[in-house]
């Protein structure tokens, strides 16, 4: 094990290779394995893809009768010229959207090589950047094959994301408690949405970045690392801010709990560097950019919400929605019509919960604080933002919305326990061997819940056969490759588990040293 741990961590590239290695198979799983419209709203996403890759970044704006919530409106959409293969993207899940019972067989097949005409996408307003990254393969291969291409550079950018996240976790000085709070704030879903063709994905990938690169920034700091740290950073808040506008506050977020935990000293070391200041300047830029796009393309949609709307009642349900929306975070599929194993829910929340609770144990008063102030957030974040919005939109929120300052919540568990992990007695490798495989697991068994349900439907049989649909290659390739992927990356967390002896402090009641800390020997500083 020592080293296989050598191989993998013995310099930050190769760390990072390894992690995107293995998001990226996760990732590109769920893009083979999801039939084209499986997932939400990912037509208005390709089209708006496929329209910027052709230069048509801004359109006519087309009132489109649509209902949201069971509210009728008229979406204000934007008009583009494509291929009649994306107008026939609307509705090619219509047999069997919504219906978990019924296979994803019954879909018609798309046909390539028509005509232009002008369709519609509700992502027309939505910030370019983005869309250009993923629609570019578009231009190169037609039809169903270009979708799964743009799906997969989708994939690509969301692992490259998650795998920095990796590499920030590792320079702590326990590194494994801070890359499974990473493997943890991973969910389900966010690997799903990283597959597909929407900009969840990378805002959630995004925030997980902007979380492990900036609490060690201000916790941990470490002047041989700093500038590394703060291009991480950079990279997270600039991907999350272009997004939408509501990444700014996603972003804030991350800053601000990193403030509240920060050593002493350690933002004047970072506002004493030049780099520091060319990333805020860049993300300035980006946040300027990103107000200035949004506040050039409103939305003039118009939706028929009744009276009894008020934001008190949307706020009610909003509160009681809470669990459906933690539920989601973890991993609800599809148009929000696939469920994944109760197991799967009940584990992951425990986990999460569990280091929650064991940080709150460690925790000085400030980090109390900020895990009780994550915890609020979670909760109340949607209760206010569809208090504002209910009388405007409806009742549109989702748990995956969340996730970019969800995610903060088991990182800053697993950072405040890392910083204790010197402590003797505790049980940190069984804990680690059982939350990371646990997760592992959990992980495998939503992919194929989500697989059963398009392949024979959620009253088919269990192993899948006969399969009435198969995502290319067979679905037994895809369950292999994702249960290897998930376990290896369990594994990853497991064997590179080491703490730097000669950082640790000694003698009984010792507390953690504050202030600097060195780099882990196996990742040297100068790598």
């Amino acid at each position: 094990m020592k080293r296989l741990a050598d191989r993998l961590a013995t310099t930050p590239r190769r760390l990072w290779a390894v992690s995107f290695a293995l998001f990226l198979a996760l990732g590109a799983s769920w893009s083979v394995a999801t039939p084209i419209g499986a997932s939400p709203d990912e037509h208005a996403h390709l089209i708006r893809a496929a329209a910027v890759a052709r230069g048509q970044i801004e359109g006519r704006e087309v009132m489109v009768p649509h209902m949201v919530a069971g509210i009728e409106g008229h979406f204000a959409e934007t008009g583009v010229t494509l291929p009649r293969f994306y107008q026939d993207l609307k509705d090619v899940n219509a047999c069997y959207v919504f219906q978990s019972e019924k296979s994803a067989a019954c879909a018609p097949a798309l046909k390539d090589g028509q005509a232009d005409v002008l369709v519609t996408t509700a992502a027309g307003r939505y910030n370019p950047a983005y869309y250009l990254a993923v629609g570019w393969p578009s231009l190169l291969v037609s039809g169903e094959a270009g979708i799964y291409l743009m799906r997969l550079m989708s994939a690509v950018i969301c692992a490259a994301l998650l795998a920095s996240a990796v590499v920030s976790a590792a320079e702590w000085r326990r590194r494994s408690l801070p890359m499974l709070g990473v493997l943890a704030s991973a969910t389900p879903m966010a690997l799903f949405m990283a597959g597909m063709v929407n900009p969840s994905g990378p805002e959630i990938a995004a925030g997980i970045l902007a979380w492990s690169a900036g609490l060690p920034i201000l916790m941990s700091p470490e002047p041989t690392l700093l500038t590394r740290r703060l291009a991480r950073l950079g990279i997270g808040a600039i991907v999350l801010i272009s997004i939408r506008p509501l990444g700014l506050i996603w972003f804030a977020g991350a800053v601000v709990f990193a403030l509240l935990l920060q050593e002493r000293g350690a933002l004047r070391e970072v506002l004493r560097r030049r780099s520091a200041w060319l990333w805020a300047a860049a993300v300035v830029a980006a946040s300027v950019a990103a107000l200035l796009w949004s506040s050039a393309h409103p939305d003039n949609s118009v939706i028929r919400t009744p009276d009894t709307l008020t934001a008190l009642t949307a706020a009610r349900k909003t509160f009681d929605n809470t669990f459906t929306y933690i539920q989601q975070m973890v991993g609800v599929f599809g148009w929000l019509d696939t469920a994944p194993p109760a197991a799967t829910i009940l584990l992951w929340a425990g986990i999460v919960v569990m280091l929650g609770l064991l940080a709150l144990c460690f925790a000085r008063p400030r980090e109390v604080l900020a895990i009780v102030g994550a915890l609020i957030g979670i909760v109340m974040i949607p209760v206010v933002a569809q208090a504002m919005q209910a009388s405007t939109l409806g009742m549109i929120w989702q748990g995956r919305y969340l996730l970019p300052f969800a995610v903060g919540l088991p990182i800053m568990a697993t950072v405040i326990c890392a910083r204790q992990s010197w402590r003797p007695g505790m049980p940190w490798r069984r804990l680690l061997v059982l939350s990371s495989f646990t997760l592992s697991v959990a992980n495998a068994a939503a992919f194929v819940w989500a697989l059963r349900r398009n392949t024979v439907g959620t009253t088919g049989p269990f192993l899948m056969r006969p399969a009435l649909w198969a995502p290319p290659g067979g679905w037994p390739l895809w369950v292999v490759v994702y249960t290897a992927a998930a376990l290896v990356l369990a594994l990853l967390v497991v064997v590179t588990d080491r703490e730097d002896p000669d950082a640790a402090p000694a003698g009984k009641g010792a507390r953690e040293p504050r202030g600097r800390h060195r780099p882990l020997a196996a990742i040297p500083a100068d790598a």
